[in-house]
């Protein structure tokens, strides 16, 4: 077994957190994920309104025992969200951890602890890690530029910002982005994270509520399989390489820096790559996945993956790692 600040905190089995995706972290996988002994997350922002959240922590509380926790991302939108009544749900609801991403959350953190729970700020950069720890949350999930989603402007990976933040921060840090098997696990250990953050990896699983096709998609899928948009806008994104996305890079490089969201807008409009998991059309719209598809060879149930990235990582450790000492 592996122990560490994050697992004691959080009060889980395995240093494992699963991501807060869009359309796909819902109570089927989060439940999963904490049977498993990791740490389940639900969004927020994936249920319609903040009533439909309350109802899904009620699902999920059906479905496991264990420690799971509510994602908020707060990010502009074309459409405004009322992110102080999800917060406020998520308080509602006895959720006891959040993951909070995006701006700012620090409107937020006093409401949170008020309440007694513990938050997780995911972010791509210590000097934001520094700002969230000085706001009080309780552990750091540092993004890396291999991650999915919202990947930030300064293109450092995590081999360099997980020392980074251990270094600079007093609270625990789990490492996030392009992380999916056991040796990977070991090695964010041994750059000093007490755990890791998995949402592409989690995708390709039995219980994912996502399309066969795409979880295959996924399997079938190399490390050059995705690619960034919006880097004009500075709201850079990391996608799956498909014609619809691969459309919106090419829109970007023509227009160069009179490139507007409207430009693109039909193409990247979250209904379409929300059908993309229920439908299966992998073309459909754009959907999030890290260069972690590269290491992706199976669909698994949570608890297998969770189960054999630890044993993975424990034979590292005890194994190679160990016999490389003279």
């Amino acid at each position: 077994m592996l122990k560490t600040r994050f697992t004691e905190l959080m009060g889980i089995e395995h240093p494992i957190c699963q991501g807060g995706m869009q359309w796909v972290a819902k109570a089927d996988l989060a439940a999963a994920v904490s049977n498993g002994g990791g740490l389940g997350i639900m969004t927020a922002l994936t249920q319609p309104d903040p009533d439909a959240l309350i109802k899904e922590v009620e699902r999920c509380r059906t479905m496991t025992d264990k420690p799971f926790g509510v994602n908020l991302t707060i990010l502009p939108s074309l459409k405004p969200i009322p992110h102080a009544e999800y917060a406020q749900a998520i308080i509602d609801s006895g959720v006891k951890i959040v993951e909070t991403a995006g701006n700012n959350p620090g409107k937020f953190i006093d409401m949170f602890k008020a309440a007694g729970i513990k938050v997780i700020h995911k972010c791509t950069a210590v000097r934001h890690a520094l700002t969230a720890q000085r706001l009080g949350v309780d552990a750091i999930s540092i993004d890396g530029f291999e991650c999915a989603g919202h990947v930030g402007e300064d293109d450092i990976t995590n081999q360099i910002l997980i020392p980074l933040a251990v270094d600079a921060l007093d609270i625990p840090v789990i490492g996030s982005g392009g992380f999916g098997e056991g040796r990977q696990l070991a090695a964010a250990l041994a750059l000093g994270a007490e755990g890791i953050n998995m949402g592409t990896r989690f995708m390709a699983t039995k219980e994912a509520p996502i399309h066969d096709a795409v979880k295959q998609r996924l399997v079938d899928a190399g490390e050059r399989d995705s690619i960034l948009i919006m880097r004009a806008l500075r709201n850079t994104s990391r996608v799956f390489r498909n014609t619809v996305s691969e459309q919106v890079a090419q829109i970007e490089k023509e227009k160069g820096m009179a490139f507007e969201i409207g430009d693109v807008a039909e193409l990247v409009a979250g209904a379409r790559g929300k059908n993309v998991y229920g439908t299966g059309d992998v073309e459909e719209g754009m959907w999030s996945a890290g260069m972690v598809a590269g290491v992706i060879h199976d669909v698994p149930t949570c608890k297998e993956l969770i189960e054999r990235i630890v044993s993975d990582a424990e034979e590292v450790i005890r194994g190679r790692m160990a016999k490389l000492v003279a």
